[in-house]
């Protein structure tokens, strides 16, 4: 595979440069040694596509999860506690799991556990490689990412998607790089409030 485009957003890219070389020609490589035809393995069972030879997201992300975990690249996860009040939340956003949760209690609320947990974690970068629905482009890129950054877990995100190019050669619903850097700009230079780094790849 190739990268075709990057966006950088809040300077995700120049501070992976400058702060974490190493990290992103680790991401140059491992994009450039995944072998796309090899991933050309799904026949497609829609109606307008039946029977058409198209590349498989699930192959797709296989070869990366093997590449990226022989570099060292690890799941992590960030939890925290949840509650229906407004003003409670936003008093114990800040504070550890632990203390979220003694806080919510004390107040007489019910605590709810959650979290975020993106797949390849190294030296405070995140990578999210998505080849599925659209709808998780934007979890990753305006919640995943952001709360692993406010959790002060990582100081960048990179988000990897296919081309409108690669995209029109999968089965139909994954986001593609053009259409989800209209969502980044669209909503304005601070939002999402996290360094990202957005790469559309293509075979």
């Amino acid at each position: 595979m190739k990268i075709v485009e990057t966006y950088s957003h809040l300077n995700g890219l120049e501070y992976l440069i400058v702060h974490r070389p190493g990290l992103w020609k680790e991401v140059q490589q491992v994009i450039k040694m995944v072998d796309a035809k090899a991933c050309r393995t799904k026949i497609s069972k829609e109606v307008r596509m039946q029977g058409e030879l198209k590349y498989s997201p699930i192959e797709m992300n296989k070869k990366f999860t093997e590449l990226l975990g022989d570099k060292k690249w690890k799941e992590s996860r960030v939890s925290y506690w949840v509650t229906r009040g407004e003003k409670l939340i936003r008093s114990t956003m800040a504070l550890p799991p632990e203390e979220q949760k003694k806080q919510i209690e004390a107040a007489g609320e019910q605590p709810i556990f959650s979290y975020n947990q993106t797949d390849f974690v190294k030296e405070r970068v995140a990578i999210e490689v998505q080849f599925g629905k659209y709808a998780f482009v934007a979890y990753d890129l305006f919640v995943k990412h952001l709360a692993f950054y406010v959790r002060d877990e990582i100081d960048v995100g990179i988000e990897i998607l296919p081309m409108k190019s690669l995209q029109s050669e999968m089965s139909s619903g994954p986001g593609y790089y053009e259409g989800e850097l209209y969502n980044v700009i669209r909503n304005g230079r601070g939002v999402p409030a996290v360094p990202l780094v957005m790469i559309g790849v293509a075979p």
